[in-house]
């Protein structure tokens, strides 16, 4: 633990922050080395939505050669090994794989992706430092607290960089607002802030049994979490939905914000987490994850709020997925798109926008559903991940800090299980006084899987 202690200390965490900063002139980011003569091989594991997104953000801002793709939907492994032929150099078609552990141990990577659903998250990304592949994993890092865990020891053992996507960080006009408003002390002391989101984004269907087709390897595609009976493909929206894959809209849309928050004012891990929620109107469907749900995030003379609700209408409707920062001198507002700062007295108001980059990347136009606001931010993210990789420093959104927003957010829908506040012992790895909260930092494996654990790597 000493070890990983002084890795992921405060002073180094802010290091490596400090690169991704100094290159940007709000949204003016740049490679601080050249490696052209010998390009990374990297190789993505899930090539579902995301999973592409993120490999073509890396391939805009560098000349890797992707070498492997792999996927257990072999339709949407061919037509993506299509597409990345198409924006190769070399116009290579990569290697096609169903099974990761069979990718790692045959191509030497340099760099593996991993956007995967979130319960492949942790046992993918260890398996990927041990290959000897730096990591781009997308977040939540894991599903319970011991995946976490492991995942950070193994980082500490294997010495290679994981940069996390959690790409707020790395988002310009976000850039833009800390700097010039949260560090230039603007807002003065902040002792409240409030983070949420109202999407309708909680599928409640329930859709009838069916044979699994035979492009699809089900078996591979659930791995370590509970094997649902199959009522269709699972892709993009539907495993969602259900607790068995992943940690519900906290999970998926919470622990960007309370990150965001917690890199914008300096936070470590949460002194107290408790929630209350459940299903409270969507209750006609099959999805077992929370329609409704609040979480307070407790640290020194602060509080994070957090709300979500699937269903109605969001509590501000121009910041429906948002965080708030209260402070006693004035409010900063902020999302994906924009943010604004309103002072308490007569002071002048700041409103900042969205970054796009049409212009110096006119094929984000004509990419299936890109998020075109987000692309700048994971371009930015990319790039830090190689500057990283290249000076040994601290990426950042480095796998530490990852971990406690991840866990925080599981502990939450812990906390809203059990009924009563919890404080997790980081240290002793243990929620302090609770044995029933504690055995619940580590779910139940699928028989055939072994759950990861820290001392494995220490």
């Amino acid at each position: 633990m000493d070890t990983q202690n002084n890795l992921f200390s405060r002073r180094n965490f802010i290091k490596g922050t400090s690169s991704l900063i100094a290159l940007s002139s709000f949204g003016a980011y740049a490679l601080d080395f050249d490696y052209r003569e010998k390009p990374f091989k990297v190789g993505l594991i899930g090539t579902g939505w995301y999973g592409k997104s993120d490999l073509f953000r890396l391939m805009q801002v560098a000349p890797v050669e992707v070498v492997s793709l792999c996927d257990p939907d072999r339709n949407m492994l061919s037509e993506a090994g299509k597409l990345v032929a198409l924006r190769q150099k070399s116009k290579k078609t990569p290697q096609l794989y169903t099974d990761y552990k069979k990718m790692l141990a045959e191509r030497n990577l340099d760099i593996v992706l991993i956007g995967s659903p979130d319960h492949w998250h942790a046992l993918q990304g260890i398996e990927a430092l041990k290959a000897g592949a730096h990591v781009y994993l997308q977040k939540p890092i894991s599903v319970d607290v011991m995946e976490g865990e492991a995942l950070v020891a193994a980082a500490n053992k294997y010495g290679k960089v994981i940069q996390v996507g959690t790409q707020r960080k790395s988002t310009p006009h976000l850039v833009e607002a800390k700097k010039n408003i949260v560090d230039a002390g603007l807002l003065g002391k902040i002792s409240h802030v409030e983070i949420c989101c109202y999407y309708h984004m909680r599928a409640n269907d329930n859709p009838p049994l069916q044979e699994v087709p035979d492009y699809f390897d089900y078996e591979m595609w659930t791995g370590p979490a509970p094997l649902r009976p199959f009522d269709g493909m699972p892709h993009r929206r539907w495993w969602r939905t259900f607790m068995e894959y992943g940690n519900g809209i906290m999970g998926d849309m919470c622990v960007h914000m309370l990150d965001t928050v917690r890199w914008m004012l300096d936070l470590g891990w949460p002194n107290k987490i408790s929630s209350t929620g459940g299903i409270y109107v969507q209750k006609d469907g099959k999805s077992n994850i929370a329609d409704t749900q609040t979480a307070i995030f407790e640290f020194d003379e602060l509080d994070c709020v957090w709300n979500h609700r699937s269903w109605g209408t969001p509590a501000d409707p121009e910041y429906p997925w948002s965080f708030k920062l209260y402070g006693e001198k004035g409010t900063l507002s902020g999302d994906i798109k924009k943010y604004d700062f309103v002072p308490t007295g007569k002071g002048e108001k700041i409103h900042g926008d969205v970054l796009y980059e049409r212009e110096k990347y006119p094929e984000d136009l004509t990419e299936k559903d890109i998020e075109l606001h987000a692309a700048p931010a994971t371009r930015a993210h990319m790039i830090d991940f190689l500057n990283a990789i290249h000076t040994g420093s601290i990426p950042v959104a480095n796998i530490q800090e990852a971990h406690i927003s991840t866990a925080s957010c599981i502990l939450a829908n812990m906390a809203m299980k059990l009924e009563r506040p919890l404080v997790y012992d980081q240290k002793q790895r243990i929620v302090v006084n609770d044995p029933e909260a504690t055995q619940l930092l580590q779910r139940t494996y699928r028989e055939g899987w072994q759950h990861p654990l820290p001392k494995m790597f220490e």
